[in-house]
């Protein structure tokens, strides 16, 4: 049998959606201590509040659980299971602030060496404390070691599997944990077993259902709905690209496929899900190469390194490309380790400027400035691709120009282009909305509100197209797409800004006799 094309994986860290912040020990530990508890004890004590606020469209990203301020006595369980199965968190999380607050009360310029004996117990030989050049102290993480370590939660991961009727099924997913559901079944599996592979390589290959089945352990008050999952009719073929030019395919936000007759390279992957009606075209899993040769990631945030998509593809992806890391600072996980540690292993990890040279391929990592709030992260890349030295193409994802003479450097290297991808999503949440957290005090509001995880704005966007010279501009990144609410929670108007901005910059472009658009749903180029 096959499995549908609708039926949805998620990865789940104690009931709640996966993303690498939640993988990493460190991170982990901050955002189920700062963000999902105190999320699960205000839903407990007044779900009516969390109720009438989802209602509001402004406030679907917002800290607040969608169950119709009902289930709070689940909610009260999950919230006491995880005080007390993952009680090293409390203390992991502790030492971290009481090791901020030694360095800031006792590192005042003279020799790091005596602290050592000061650190935390349990954070003895996870770090290393040092200054930067104008006296600053500080720490890194030996991330190897936390993965390695007690910290390191793998009984914590599972699955759940349901399938997807319609755009907007699912709720916001860094605020409304994944309950027990009549629609879902939920599996206790470490992200890296394979049979999630063996599982979904069954929507392209007939598979054994009751192998399957027994593998995955269903028991039997779950058969009739897993049984639902699985089609005896096979899927449509893929179509592979044989002509002798280039082919790029948008499959929404800022995922691109570029592919050759020889091959293919996908952006970050975000997949929708097919076979139920919708008013949005797009493109879905049956319209990637049976073998992708190669996946590029931009940066770690939970909208372009999707856990969904990248597990229901691990069987099929050659290598992942992945920005390196400034090797241990909290703010910045690493991201080969955590893809290693949950079943990838076949993870690139690329600088700026330096390059993969293929037969007929050479792709560039260019710098990534700006979205990060101002925060020392290193793990983010824009990527240029340069297909038989004929096409070149920049994807830049949600980098802001903040400074046009870093691209100029870089156009001194690369030269002119032919297609550029930019993300305009310009106003961006604050500092908190995602790094919150991680930090040790809180902002102010004004310098929070300062901060934003914002991409470039029209004289930004302007300025790369005058640098870069391109034939063709896309306007993506933007969490247009419907199916992409439950990620990104972003829902625009006519006015919104980043919408203005960005028909601004598509009519001037479409002024100037360069090809310009701003892309929605599904778009295939051939050149």
């Amino acid at each position: 049998m096959y499995l549908k094309l609708n039926v949805a994986i998620e990865a789940l860290i104690d009931r709640w959606y996966a993303w690498p912040h939640l993988v990493s020990p460190a991170t982990s530990a901050l955002n189920v201590i700062e963000r999902h508890l105190k999320i699960m004890e205000s839903y407990v004590q007044n779900p009516k509040i969390h109720a009438a606020a989802v209602k509001r469209p402004e406030m679907i990203g917002g800290p607040f659980i969608d169950y119709k301020g009902e289930r709070s006595d689940e909610i009260k369980l999950l919230c006491d299971f995880i005080k007390d199965k993952r009680s090293n968190m409390f203390e992991f999380a502790a030492a971290i602030n009481n090791l901020n607050k030694l360095l800031q009360e006792n590192a005042v310029g003279f020799s790091l060496e005596p602290l050592y004996n000061e650190i935390p117990e349990i954070l003895k030989g996870f770090v290393e404390l040092y200054y930067d050049l104008y006296n600053n102290p500080n720490f890194r993480f030996y991330e190897s070691l936390l993965y390695k370590s007690e910290f390191y939660h793998e009984n914590a991961q599972s699955i759940s599997l349901q399938m997807i009727s319609a755009d907007n099924d699912r709720s916001f997913v860094l605020s409304t944990p994944r309950l027990d559901d009549a629609h879902l079944i939920h599996l206790d599996l470490p992200f890296k077993n394979s049979i999630i592979d063996d599982l979904f390589s069954m929507k392209r290959k007939k598979g054994d259902y009751n192998e399957i089945k027994e593998r995955l352990a269903i028991k039997n008050t779950q058969e009739e709905l897993f049984r639902s999952f699985f089609t005896e009719e096979p899927p449509k073929e893929y179509q592979r690209y044989l002509g002798n030019g280039i082919r790029t395919r948008y499959f929404g936000h800022a995922c691109v496929l570029v592919e050759t007759n020889e091959i293919s390279i996908l952006v970050d992957p975000v997949i929708s899900y097919d076979g139920y009606e919708t008013d949005v075209p797009r493109y879905t899993i049956n319209d990637l190469p049976e073998q992708i040769d190669y996946v590029l990631i931009t940066h770690n945030h939970q909208d372009h390194v999707l856990l969904e998509t990248l597990l229901q593809l691990r069987h099929c992806i050659s290598n992942i490309v992945v920005p390196s890391s400034g090797k241990g600072n909290l703010q910045d996980p690493n991201l080969k380790l955590m893809f290693n540690n949950i079943g990838f292993n076949n993870i690139i990890e690329l600088d700026d400027m330096e390059t993969i040279e293929l037969e007929g391929c050479v792709i560039t990592g260019v710098p990534f400035l700006g979205e990060h709030s101002d925060l020392d992260i290193r793990s983010k890349l824009c990527y240029h691709v340069s297909l038989h030295n004929k096409f070149k193409v920049i994807l830049a994802a949600d980098s802001c120009n903040i400074q046009p003479e870093l691209y100029q450097r870089v156009h001194q290297y690369l030269g002119d282009i032919d297609v550029l991808f930019l993300g305009m999503e310009c106003d961006g949440a604050p500092l908190s909305w995602l790094y919150g957290p991680l930090m040790p005090e809180k902002l102010d509001n004004d310098k929070n509100l300062s901060r934003r995880l914002s991409g470039s704005n029209y004289d930004q966007g302007k300025s790369l197209i005058e640098i870069f010279k391109p034939k063709n501009v896309f306007v993506y990144a933007m969490g247009l797409e419907p199916w992409l609410e439950f990620i990104s929670s972003i829902k625009y108007t006519d006015k919104s800004r980043p919408i203005v901005e960005s028909n601004k910059l598509v009519r001037d472009c479409n002024d100037n006799k360069i090809i310009a658009e701003r892309l929605f749903g599904e778009k295939t180029i051939e050149y």
